[in-house]
């Protein structure tokens, strides 16, 4: 007999809200709050497997991206330290842990802050960013990182703890 989908399920599958977009990569797949659009191959930077971007008067205010393979690395742990280092310079790292993501047993969350450089159509020179990296192995021990970048006040917690939980590793 089987049982389809009523009430919640604690089956580690990751929990998308209506409304919102998923960006879907072999490795990885995460979902993002409406206001967002998701970016071609042509307009994302050539790392990434995967983007969305949320504009406020013509500027970039918060980026959620995924790369996949960006280092050779056969743990969460060593995952985070090749992420870690990919944060600019100037940045504050403001501490690692493990986070729980539907789909691995191992991966780390890596949170920290900036102050934009004005440059990129990002937010204005000094706009204070709090940056958040997730990253771990997929089911064929390649590397991924989720990247979501947000000026102060585009993005509220509530939402990037959605984000979060919408993380699903293949």
């Amino acid at each position: 007999m089987a049982l389809t989908g009523c009430g919640s399920s604690d089956s580690g599958a990751a929990s998308v809200p209506d409304g919102w977009g998923t960006l879907k990569t072999k490795g990885v797949d995460v979902s993002y709050p409406e206001g967002y659009a998701e970016q071609s191959a042509a307009e994302r930077g050539k790392h990434n497997a995967a983007a969305a971007v949320r504009t406020e008067d013509g500027r970039k205010v918060s980026v959620i991206t995924v790369q996949l393979g960006f280092t050779e690395a056969n743990s969460a742990e060593q995952a985070a330290i090749a992420a870690e280092a990919g944060i600019q310079l100037g940045a504050k790292v403001e501490g690692q842990k493990d986070v729980e993501l539907a789909g691995t047993d191992e991966a780390k969350r890596i949170d920290f802050s900036f102050e934009a450089t004005g440059e990129d159509g990002g937010p204005a020179k000094g706009t204070p960013v709090r940056g958040v990296i997730l990253t771990g192995l997929d089911s064929s021990d390649t590397t991924f990182a989720i990247r979501v970048d947000a000026a102060r006040g585009t993005l509220p917690d509530g939402d990037l703890d959605r984000i979060i939980d919408s993380v699903e590793v293949h």
